[in-house]
């Protein structure tokens, strides 16, 4: 019998379907996850994404993409294989790929989180007979404190920083991270400003019709003043020529990593925030507990320990081979040292 997923050198393949699931290279037909730089490979001649994320979508593939959007739940027959798209609440347009054939039912869950967030739709548990799962934050060291927590932690920060004259420079990717940072924003402390490769793709999530509040182009000017403000920029704008323009200021990091201190002293930040766009461990537990599965593949990040854990539960598991690393190097080609 002919799996319905194998590993291939382009990455996750149905050969029944005759489609890849977030391939590595460019193939004829693929279905994406989302639309991180990892997951969405350009040049690839049919693309299948989630309908809500069409913006974010062309703007990373390219206009040119022959993307078809499908919305949620919504199913269609390729050779016989039934596919449907299914919330996995990471980013905007983020989703889990549910196939069938012949009574089979396989998940490729994506990256995703169970936690809240206002920037993107909730994650949806999927009955299934194999799941595969991420497991980028797959210790049990990795639990995340409240959202809300979080917001009012950075909120105080940021008006702290207000009140003696700082600017307030935070740092989280620029698709998907840094419009939830902007989402839990107070906006009475001051104004917000954005690093240019943020503000292009705010521009996608307002044309989706996510409420952002409103912020401007943070552009290094001669005899103005930053005090008070906040600047939202990817973490690749850390320690450049560009973040320096900004005046006194203190920093930060939202990121999962943030939970082990030594990251941020080796990151050069004033502060940590625990703020994830991927599951923690005890949430990754009842997400493949939710599924039903018999059988569940672990890809990128502690694969080895959650395999273990899967193993002492009696379930059929393994190791799922991928060249994506997660939350951990997630690089967005049009992030910009200096916009």
């Amino acid at each position: 019998m002919t799996p319905l997923l194998v590993s291939t050198d382009d990455g996750l393949y149905c050969p029944t379907g005759d489609f890849h699931i977030d391939p590595w290279r460019p193939v004829e037909r693929a279905i994406l996850t989302h639309a991180h730089a990892d997951h969405a490979v350009r040049g690839c001649h049919q693309y299948l994404a989630a309908a809500t994320g069409e913006p974010v979508f062309r703007a990373r593939l390219g206009a040119d993409a022959d993307i078809t959007p499908l919305p949620y739940a919504q199913s269609l027959d390729h050779n016989g294989v039934r596919v449907s798209l299914h919330p996995a609440g990471h980013i905007l347009g983020s989703a889990q790929v549910r196939f069938e054939h012949r009574g089979e039912v396989w998940v490729v869950s994506g990256d995703y989180k169970l936690a809240p967030d206002e920037t993107c739709e909730p994650f949806e548990s999927i009955r299934c007979h194999t799941f595969i799962t991420e497991s980028t934050f797959g210790l049990p060291i990795y639990r995340w404190p409240a959202q809300e927590q979080v917001f009012a932690e950075i909120n105080a920060w940021w008006r702290a920083n207000a009140d003696v004259g700082r600017t307030s420079m935070i740092y989280g990717y620029a698709l998907g991270k840094a419009q939830r940072l902007l989402a839990g924003l107070d906006v009475s402390i001051g104004p917000i400003y954005c690093h240019g490769a943020v503000e292009l793709v705010n521009a996608a999530f307002r044309a989706a019709g996510v409420a952002l509040p409103p912020t401007q182009h943070a552009v290094p000017m001669r005899g103005g003043t930053w005090a008070g403000t906040i600047i939202v920029a990817p973490p690749l704008a850390l320690g450049t020529p560009w973040m320096r323009k900004f005046g006194e200021q203190s920093s930060a990091l939202a990121s999962g990593w943030m939970t082990i201190r030594g990251l941020r002293r080796r990151k050069a930040v004033d502060r940590g925030f625990v703020l994830s766009d991927h599951a923690d461990w005890p949430s990754l537990l009842n997400a493949i507990v939710a599924t039903g599965a018999e059988r569940v593949g672990v890809t990128h990040g502690y694969t080895a320990v959650l395999v273990r854990w899967l193993h002492e539960q009696g379930k059929e598991a393994w190791i799922v081979p991928t060249r994506y690393e997660g939350e951990v190097n997630e690089v967005l080609p049009d992030q910009e040292a200096s916009p």
